[in-house]
Parts: C-alpha cells; structure tokens; sequence
C-alpha cells in the first residue's frame, strides 16, 4: 500500500510481458527522442520526416506534435509558466508510457524551459531520452513564422510568445544539436532525420 501525489492506497501492477520482451517482438530499443526549439524551427517538420524513415525501415514510431496535444490531452491548459510545466510534465510521462511499449517516441515541443526538459530525462532509464535542439536564430524562425505567430505576438496580441517576450532556454548538454550550415542554409528534412537516425543506429535503438 502507497500514496503517490494525491492518490492512496494504490499498487503498482507487475505484468508477465515486459520491455524487454516487447523490444524483442519489435526488434527495436523503445527511446524518446525530444525535439526541442523555438516555434518555426522545424521541429514538426524533424518529427515528421523521422517518423516517415524510421517506418521506411521497418522500425515503429509513433509523435506526440506539441500542438495536436492541445487538441486533446492538454487542451485545458493555456500558456502560463505553470501551465507550461504541466503541458511538459504530461507528455514527459506519455512519452515514457510509449518507450516502455518498446517505440521510439518522436515528441516535438518548444518545452523552452530546462528543468521541465530534465525532470522529463529524469524518469526515462538507461539514457533513452535523446534530446534533439533544433538550434535556429530567432531572426530565421520569425521570418518563417508558418503560423502567423510571431506576427501576433510583436503586434501584442499574443502574449508570454517565447522568443519574444518569454524566454527559451536552450540545452547545455542534448545529445544532438541541429543548425545552419556554414553558408547560412538549412540543413534538408532527409539531412536532419539522417542526423538523428545515425545516432538512433550508432546507440543501438535500432536493433535488439
């Protein structure tokens, strides 16, 4: 018998199948890979073309897209500090539910803050939480704006906007970080995936 947060008397349930056997079913280590950046810098764009690879190979993944979440396990949730976390701290814990599945789960969301990030590496094991920083200039992710945000948001309609008037703070140690090429151009969808994918292969998550 235990009481965690604000449940009692609850048990936690062993099963007879476990991650190991399911990894083994797979033929792949379940891993988070969290994207990370400012709002246009291609974190869907990284998700969704990692996601059509790692199909393309056999291997089973599944994103959590920062906005499609809003649509519906985070849709009571607004842009408040507080808000934020919860928004984090809930698909941290989604996330893991899919790597204990054996999937690499591909979660693509501005998360800006570090402690949120970490409290979600925190509770993955065995360095499976991959944390990609999609390291763009804000001058570039504004000038994208796909969504019209960042026009709202200098305008003031948009309030607590990060990058604008709420801070990102970028990672000090993510295994992968993504950026302009020397020339000033953007690496391709296929180069950024491939970046990632090399590091899935190269830690073993690719095989059993």
């Amino acid at each position: 018998m235990s009481a965690v947060g604000k449940s009692a008397n609850i048990f936690w349930q062993e099963c007879p199948v476990g991650k190991l056997d399911r990894q083994k079913l797979l033929k792949q280590k379940g891993c988070v890979v969290w994207i990370t950046g400012l709002s246009g810098s291609g974190k869907s764009t990284l998700a969704c073309t990692l996601g059509r690879e790692l199909h393309s190979r056999g291997k089973l993944a599944y994103v959590l897209d920062g906005d499609n979440l809003r649509h519906g396990l985070n849709k009571d949730l607004g842009f408040s500090a507080e808000d934020r976390a919860e928004n984090i701290r809930r698909v941290g814990e989604v996330a893991k539910l899919f790597a204990d599945a054996g999937l690499i789960c591909i979660a693509s969301l501005i998360s800006p803050y570090r402690k949120d990030r970490d409290s979600c590496r925190s509770i993955l094991p065995d360095l499976s939480f991959i944390e990609v920083f999609m390291n763009m200039p804000l001058d570039l992710c504004e000038a994208r704006d796909p969504k019209g945000l960042y026009k709202l948001a200098r305008a003031g309609k948009i309030k607590g906007f990060t990058g604008i008037d709420d801070p990102y703070e970028p990672p000090l140690n993510c295994e992968i970080e993504i950026q302009e090429e020397e020339n000033g151009v953007c690496p391709s969808p296929c180069a950024m995936a491939g970046q990632v994918v090399g590091y899935l292969e190269e830690k073993g998550f690719l095989q059993v």
